[in-house]
């Protein structure tokens, strides 16, 4: 928020005496605001001495008299009385100084400190001698004040009035002709002072005149008029000054002595004394120039004759100001708390920085003591500064200023005041809610109930109210065709992300999402992080055969001929599983299995094989139960059974095995066509299929290299693991793509395959068994 200092003076005159609503001047027409404005801009007026002599009205903007004014009361001797005003308004803050003169009228008498004065005059006073009277006070100014004096017709006595300075006259009673105490001992005048006032007006003394006889020679001064100074807090007993006066007169006549002239003014008796002797005048009281800065001191020396007789002079004492009156400071208005986002110049306070003592004493300097703070204070009229933004503002690095303003002004030595302000930083919407990292990882089980929470995302905004108040909202995007909205949700209000689905390994293995989270400023902010979540695969689905059966079989029959020797490959045994990792290694096993079979199955490759050669008590038909178990916690298990049928060369299946096995499997009646479709089929998939997993293992390896680079990614074969793994996409038997088939490669060479039946376990190392190859 800004603020400018629109700064201007206007100057009304109004005479004293003015009754209440006296029209004083159209002050918001001639400050340039609307009368519609003044009061939406609070227009309000500061008087500097605090008084309220006038009011301005909120309706017309017109400024108006609320207090009778008394001119004389107000500024006592002064010959210009002004009442400075500060007008301020708002929106922008602006100070107006308006300086309203009142104007003097003729209101006051002139006055005279008696109501009569005594006088001696010595017979022998020549003609022409002068006899200083006291003149009459007429608090009025100028023209106003007494301008004129006039005495009652006498042919021994007359008027001299003497101007010495605008605010000094001296009148005189003059002596015309030679007095003769014999013929008139007593002479009784009317002395009357008009001021120059329309209409005129007066006062009157009456001058009582005794006529003395004898001492002939007043006391006389070395000068009528005498100027001096005095600085302001001298001390009581400094020497202001010393006069001198003599008389004319012989021995006792001729001893003066020194006092001050009746009547006294309170004033200069109570800062003065004089010693009657000496003549000397000393300070006797407090000297302040900010109360008085000029003294007029009337001294009369008289002499100690039979008839004494007096001589005046007249002293006029200058006081010379002292830096005695620290500064003083105070807040006219305080725009606080500020933004943080103030522009530089913006207007936080208007500071009143004075001194009561007057020139350099009274000249007034305002800084900021703290260093390094980003504000500057400015100077703009008068005895008026401006607080303002100087650089930029964060409420999240300090949020409270303590300012210490100092004053000092610029006499010898500076005096110094200080005043502390605390400035607020309010907040703005200047940061966005943040998250610990840019993206974060998830573990989640397949098989999840659905609602289930699977994470908590969270940020911070350093902003305060409703600036850090932050929801979380899910970015639309789309997995597998489907919106991400459909897979979870989130908590707007504490960033809970939950599952909206029971989550399957084998249809969804991974999937990315898109968290925001916003603040609720003005405007708001938002910031995103991706989290990457991962469906851990369970141990769900048993494993599956795929070969030699088909979907819709249970059981295979096989022809061994009986003069197959040990190692005989009789048939091969495929088997799936749909889970993935060590949940989807199959291992192989016959069930219920006489001692002394022939026959043996690998445990890792599903070979059914001769173990020795047939014998002529072998039966013709055996039945193997083979045992497809997965490695998962707990373990799943398929059960498949294979008819064997032994016969000799050149004998064929009896017929009702050739029937039932043409129902169930539709084999060929020539064994020859059987084997060589099986040796074809094989091929065709085994090229397929190492095709297949060449282009796979390419783009698996660079989704790997991908996520390395975005994201740690789990494991997902829990704490077993294989040096090496790959994984492939099979399509058999018109099933649907899955992520099923996983081969793992050891770091070391096949020695050779091992089988099992159920009398000698297994046959071969571990390490081989490890091994696993598909056709």
């Amino acid at each position: 928020m800004t603020a400018d200092l629109v700064l201007c003076q206007l100057h009304y005159v109004v005479p004293e005496e003015s009754k209440h609503g006296t029209f004083v001047g159209r002050l918001a027409q001639d400050l340039g605001i609307h009368i519609g404005e003044i009061n939406s801009r609070r227009l309000r007026i500061v008087s500097k001495d605090g008084t309220d002599y006038f009011q301005v009205n909120l309706q017309n903007g017109i400024l108006f008299v609320n207090k009778v004014i008394d001119r004389e009361h107000l500024c006592p001797g002064i010959s210009i009385c002004t009442v400075q005003l500060e007008i301020i308004v708002d929106k922008p803050v602006q100070i107006h100084h308006v300086d309203v003169e009142i104007e003097d009228i003729n209101d006051n008498y002139p006055v005279f400190p008696a109501s009569e004065y005594k006088l001696s005059i010595s017979e022998v006073m020549l003609p022409g001698s002068h006899f200083p009277l006291e003149g009459a006070v007429d608090p009025d100014i100028g023209t106003n004040s007494v301008i004129n004096y006039e005495l009652s017709t006498s042919e021994y006595f007359a008027l001299d009035i003497q101007t010495y300075t605008h605010e000094s006259k001296t009148v005189q009673l003059v002596l015309k002709k030679a007095l003769d105490r014999e013929q008139i001992p007593f002479h009784n005048l009317t002395l009357t002072a008009y001021d120059g006032g329309k209409p005129r007006l007066s006062g009157m003394v009456e001058l009582y005149i005794t006529v003395q006889d004898v001492n002939d020679n007043a006391p006389l001064f070395s000068q009528v008029f005498y100027r001096t100074s005095l600085l302001e807090n001298a001390l009581n007993g400094t020497i202001v000054i010393k006069l001198n006066a003599t008389d004319l007169d012989q021995g006792q006549n001729a001893e003066v002595f020194f006092l001050f002239k009746e009547p006294v003014f309170k004033q200069v008796s109570s800062a003065f004394n004089i010693e009657s002797e000496t003549g000397i005048i000393r300070v006797a009281g407090e000297i302040d120039y900010e109360t008085k800065n000029m003294y007029e001191i009337q001294v009369a020396a008289i002499d100690k004759g039979h008839i004494a007789m007096t001589g005046h002079c007249k002293i006029l004492v200058t006081i010379i100001d002292m830096n005695d009156n620290a500064p003083e400071i105070m807040v006219t208005s305080l725009n606080v708390p500020i933004p943080e986002d103030a522009l530089k110049g913006s207007v936080v306070a208007v500071i009143r920085a004075y001194d009561k003592d007057s020139g350099e004493n009274g000249r007034v300097n305002c800084h900021i003591s703290n260093k390094n703070l980003p504000f500057i204070i400015t100077p703009t009229l008068r005895e008026y500064f401006s607080l303002t933004v100087n650089g930029q503002l964060d409420r999240e690095t300090i949020a409270e200023y303590d300012i210490e303003i100092k004053a000092t002004d610029e006499g010898s030595p500076p005096l110094l005041a200080t005043k502390s302000l605390k400035i607020q930083v309010s907040d703005v919407n200047d940061n966005p809610p943040t998250f610990l990292q840019i993206s974060e990882p998830v573990s989640v089980k397949e098989n999840n109930p659905p609602g289930s929470h699977i994470y908590t995302v969270s940020a911070s905004d350093p902003d305060i109210s409703q600036n850090s108040f932050i929801t979380y909202s899910i970015v639309d995007s789309i997995v597998d065709g489907i919106p991400i909205s459909s897979y979870i949700s989130i908590n707007p209000e504490n960033g809970k992300v939950f599952a909206l689905l029971s989550f399957d390994h084998e249809h969804v293995s991974q999937f990315q999402c898109q968290i925001k989270a916003t603040d609720a400023g003005l405007p708001p902010l938002s910031s995103e992080v991706m989290l990457y979540i991962f469906i851990e695969d369970i141990n769900d689905n048993a494993p599956s055969v795929i070969s030699p059966l088909s979907n819709a079989e249970s059981e295979i029959t096989e022809v061994v001929p009986r003069i197959g020797k040990a190692g005989y490959l009789v048939t091969k045994i495929k088997a799936i599983d749909a889970d993935s990792g060590y949940n989807a290694w199959v291992s192989y096993e016959l069930r219920d299995f006489g001692r002394n079979a022939p026959f043996a199955i690998g445990k890792h490759t599903g070979d059914v094989i001769l173990m020795r050669q047939l014998v002529e008590s072998d039966d013709d038909e055996h039945r193997l139960t083979i045992v497809l178990q997965d490695h998962g916690d707990p373990a799943m298990s398929t059960t498949v059974t294979i008819v064997l049928i032994l016969v000799d060369p050149g004998e064929d299946l009896p017929a009702e095995r050739k029937k039932d096995k043409k129902k169930d499997i539709e084999l060929p009646d020539e064994n020859f066509y059987l084997i060589l479709s099986i040796c074809l089929i094989s091929g065709v998939f085994l090229v397929t299929l190492i095709t297949y997993t060449v282009l796979r293992w390419n783009k698996y390896t660079q989704e790997i290299d991908e996520l390395k680079r975005n994201t740690m990614c789990p494991s997902i074969a829990g704490s077993w693991t294989y040096s090496q793994q790959r994984q492939y996409k099979v399509n058999l038997n018109g099933l649907p793509p899955k992520n099923d088939l996983i081969l793992f490669t050891p770091n070391f060479h096949q020695s050779s395959l091992g089988y099992v039946n159920s009398n000698t376990g297994c046959l071969a190392s571990e390490a081989s068994a490890m091994h696993s190859t598909m056709k």
